[in-house]
């Protein structure tokens, strides 16, 4: 009985310790094992990477022929670095790289041939607007600005404008443009030209994008060079031509140009003074073109009119060209050539998207500007005006120029539409008030239009494009004050310069040809011989020949 008695309390004792311990520990949820929390190391970037797991095809596959093209570009196609390591991923990240700024190098390459093109345009648009008696002269001097700017870019221009311009992260960086001079005035600093890059050669520019980047820099030099020729064409000396010439493409287009696109003191208003982004010429309306068109009026004003432009009275005698076709045609190369001006500038494809953007914007306001000078000229004058519907076109090309990497495309068409009317008001007030003769309209065109460019920056960037721009529209005011600046420097810097340098031009060579050799044509005094051989060429009023 006691034993029983014994037996039931041992048994108790168990029960109550196995449900205090045993039945919570059964409700608990099983630990996890242990994990490590250091991180997987990184592979090594010299180790050989397995490359078979990557399926390349055989030689013998490859020999057979890849007509579907999936077996071409692969893996056996990275370019290694030691053969007897293999492939590794320093290789493949190194290949990625240069990929990428081949792509850029390409790309800024193709355009910039693009833009090297035009020239073709602005030669036929300009011989075409004048006549043929001086059809030779004048192709001669579209023909020759092209050596005569490359060369002083070459010697002093390039290095001038962008010798400080280092950074260019799209062509891999250009490092050894690395040299501004600069004021430093109230802790601010104030670039003026560059110091790096004299005959491509000097502070080791010898450098493969350095060399991209002058390509593609000195087309748009020679543009801006061109667009005087259209201004004094018909009676002006070759020989002041070339000396104008070497000056514009190594002095007066550089130091505005390194100013706005080289680091210079306006590209730095925004950083300086809180204006905006700093004076924002994506394209240069202001920097190629109004630069031209500027120039184009202080040689003009110096070379003054040609006979029997102007009446005693002062009234205005229309001098019609001799080839509205070879105008036009050179309208359409003009804007073909632009989709290399305007895209291009982003200076690279790979990563810069916007590239499609600024093409649609650049054809927006190249088709509103000819309808817009169409429009007014029809409406004014009762007829579709031809040589008036190109200039219209080449308006809005010149004003989208400046915008054409920060606007949409509403204001694409506008910009565009506003400067094929303001090109027919300029020519106008140009022809018959400032009483300043303009065969071709160079002025209008590229000075007028390539400031309401500038302008319009300040006004419809809408801060989604390069660099995040805004405008006035889209709640930036000090942009637009940025942009007057530019303005400003471009009408009292640029044009001041040009008409001084031309003016010592004129005192020692002389700007412009005797009036025997104006009336007769310049083809034959100037060049020796005539660009129409078996035409007969009449003579109608003052000079003017059929």
């Amino acid at each position: 009985m006691r034993r029983k008695k014994l037996n039931a309390l041992i048994s108790g004792v168990i029960l109550m310790t196995f449900l205090l311990c045993g039945v919570p520990a059964w409700g608990q949820t099983p630990s996890q094992p242990t994990t490590s929390t250091q991180a997987t190391p990184a592979p090594s970037l010299t180790t050989a990477l397995p490359v078979k797991e990557a399926n390349p095809p055989s030689a013998d596959q490859m020999a057979k022929g890849d007509p579907s093209g999936s077996m071409t570009g692969t893996v056996n196609d990275v370019t290694v670095s030691n053969p007897k390591v293999g492939l590794t991923l320093a290789d493949t990240l190194n290949q990625v790289g240069q990929n990428k700024v081949a792509i850029n190098f390409v790309w800024t390459l193709i355009t910039g041939f693009l833009v090297m093109f035009m020239q073709a345009g602005f030669a036929a648009v300009e011989t075409g607007l004048c006549r043929a008696k001086n059809a030779n002269h004048t192709m001669m001097m579209n023909f020759m600005v092209y050596g005569f700017g490359l060369f002083a870019y070459w010697v002093c221009g390039f290095a001038l404008q962008m010798g400080g311009a280092a950074g260019v992260s799209s062509l891999g960086g250009a490092a050894p443009l690395s040299g501004e001079f600069a004021l430093h005035i109230a802790g601010k600093s104030w670039g003026l030209f560059g110091t790096h890059g004299f005959f491509l050669t000097q502070g080791g520019t010898y450098d493969v994008a350095v060399m991209v980047l002058f390509l593609f820099e000195m087309v748009f030099m020679d543009t801006a060079a061109t667009i005087v020729t259209g201004g004094c064409a018909e009676r002006w000396k070759f020989a002041a031509f070339a000396v104008s010439s070497v000056f514009l493409g190594a002095i007066t287009y550089p130091l505005f140009a390194n100013w706005a696109w080289g680091g210079g003191w306006l590209y730095a208003l925004g950083s300086n003074y809180g204006l905006g982004s700093g004076y924002a010429d994506f394209a240069g309306s202001g920097v190629v073109h109004a630069v031209g068109g500027l120039s184009a009026l202080a040689c003009a004003i110096i070379v003054g009119p040609r006979i029997g432009k102007y009446n005693r009275d002062g009234s205005s005698n229309a001098i019609p060209g001799h080839d509205i076709t070879m105008v036009l045609i050179g309208c359409f190369i003009l804007a073909f050539g632009w989709f290399g001006f305007n895209p291009g500038s982003t200076l690279g494809a790979s990563g810069a998207l916007r590239i499609s953007t600024i093409a649609v914007d650049t054809m927006l306001a190249g088709a509103t500007g000819s309808f817009g000078a169409v429009f007014y000229m029809w409406v004014r004058y009762g007829k579709p005006d031809a040589s008036m519907g190109g200039n219209g076109l080449l308006a809005g090309l010149v004003a989208i120029t400046a915008p054409s990497g920060f606007v949409n495309t509403i204001s694409a068409a506008i910009i565009g539409l506003i400067a094929g009317v303001l090109v027919c008001l300029s020519v106008e007030f140009i022809d018959r008030i400032a009483r300043i003769d303009d065969p071709v309209g160079a002025i209008s065109v590229h000075g007028t239009c390539g400031l309401w460019g500038v302008i319009s920056v300040g006004l419809f960037a809408d801060g989604t494009g390069v660099g995040s721009v805004k405008g006035l529209f889209y709640g930036e005011p000090s942009q637009l004050i940025a942009q007057l600046i530019g303005v400003v420097t471009l009408l009292g810097c640029i044009f001041t310069l040009t008409f001084v340098a031309n003016l010592v031009i004129d005192y020692f060579i002389g700007q412009r040809v005797s009036p025997e050799s104006e009336l007769e044509g310049l083809d034959i005094p100037e060049m020796g011989a005539v660009g129409y051989p078996e035409f007969v060429l009449k003579m109608q009023g003052a000079g003017a020949a059929a």
